[in-house]
């Protein structure tokens, strides 16, 4: 009785898709209302977040940058559900969802000062709703839950979205948030990227769920699985888990089927010890920039031209954008220590005159 049960429950989350691998629509009836302007804006923003990923990986290299998560593969989740957001949303992102906050006002040169691990990357403009990407697994799922509790409080109609990887949904915090957000019917969009692999684990091995968005059942929310690596479905799925908040309808849980290209990060991070070449060419097919190429390109809305000056404009703000991170001042020890407390304790204080009077010798 329990397993015909799971098994039910399971066959409720088809995976929800618009383009197949060829670009073709396959589900006409979901197709979003979105201008020829619109969805020329959705692919120069891929096409963009591509060239930054891998001059990004470059400046890692060179030792320009620090903490970096590489981004190819996960960039119609990432843009698709960003899309679909209100100027005035909430984001609350994890370490890889740096896109999101630069199309929502983020300067890239900040971006960059937070990959060095800069306090200047973290002085977010005023008026940029979005908080400091989360280091830590999945502690930004239960945060959304307050954000978003609070704008309802405030009878704000604006949501707050979060981004977590198929392992922060192993967390405890994940199931806490979302139960949380429900029970107080929140304004709130959970968003699980399930890339396949948390670091090395693939998702096989963290539940034995067959899908993650069918934990929003548990939580007594709307979930939904889709492909994502169709940037039209992500769309979609993020612009309907809006309206339902702003409606009073409560919470979505969104599982995005995707794939990173890259290491889980440039620290350390080997993919080709947990990964084969043949997964890796399966997900190639279903790269998220061809197939919607592939469609613009039918509705004569694309070419080689538009995407080159799109690469080349890319190319030129990101190494504008590095030469203004270059120029910010170098942090020291004395200001990490100011900043750490309000009214600093004698311990603090100590260690800022030692090292007031080593700094300036």
């Amino acid at each position: 009785m329990g397993t015909k049960t799971i098994e039910q429950v399971e066959e409720q989350f088809e995976t929800f898709q618009i383009l197949n691998e060829e670009g073709e629509v396959v589900n006409e009836s979901a197709m979003p209302d979105l201008s020829d302007e619109q969805l020329q804006e959705l692919m120069r923003r891929m096409v963009y977040t591509r060239i930054w990923d891998q001059r990004a990986i470059a400046l890692n290299r060179q030792g320009r940058l620090g903490f970096y998560a590489p981004m190819a593969g996960q960039e119609a989740s990432m843009l698709g559900s960003h899309f679909a957001l209100d100027k005035e949303d909430w984001i609350l992102p994890g370490y890889r969802d740096i896109p999101q906050l630069v199309f929502h006002g983020l300067p890239l040169y900040q971006a960059f000062l937070w990959s060095r691990g800069h306090v200047a990357g973290s002085e977010f403009p005023d008026g940029l709703n979005v908080a400091v990407p989360q280091i830590i697994i999945g502690a930004q799922i239960i945060q959304t839950a307050g954000v978003a509790l609070g704008l309802k409080r405030k009878k704000k109609e604006n949501i707050c979205i979060t981004y977590t990887g198929d392992g922060g949904a192993s967390q405890g915090d994940f199931y806490e948030g979302m139960n949380f957000a429900g029970a107080y019917n929140a304004p709130a969009v959970f968003v699980v990227q399930n890339n396949r692999f948390a670091i090395s684990v693939p998702v096989e091995k963290q539940s034995a769920a067959k899908t993650i968005a069918q934990k929003a059942v548990a939580a007594g929310i709307e979930g939904i699985q889709v492909d994502g690596m169709d940037v039209l479905a992500v769309y979609a799925a993020t612009s309907e888990a809006r309206k339902r908040a702003l409606a009073g309808e409560g919470p979505t849980l969104i599982e995005t089927l995707t794939y990173r290209y890259g290491a889980h990060t440039m620290a350390g991070d080997d993919p080709t010890r947990y990964r084969t070449s043949e997964e890796d060419d399966e997900w190639a097919k279903k790269d998220p920039l061809i197939r919607f190429r592939k469609f613009l390109e039918a509705k004569k809305l694309w070419s080689e031209e538009q995407e080159n000056e799109v690469t080349e404009k890319a190319k030129e703000e990101i190494k504008e954008a590095i030469k203004k991170a270059d120029q910010e001042p170098k942090m020291k020890v004395t200001g990490m220590l100011n900043n750490m407390f309000e009214e600093a304790p004698v311990n603090i204080r100590e260690q800022l005159e030692e090292f007031t009077a080593k700094e300036s010798n």
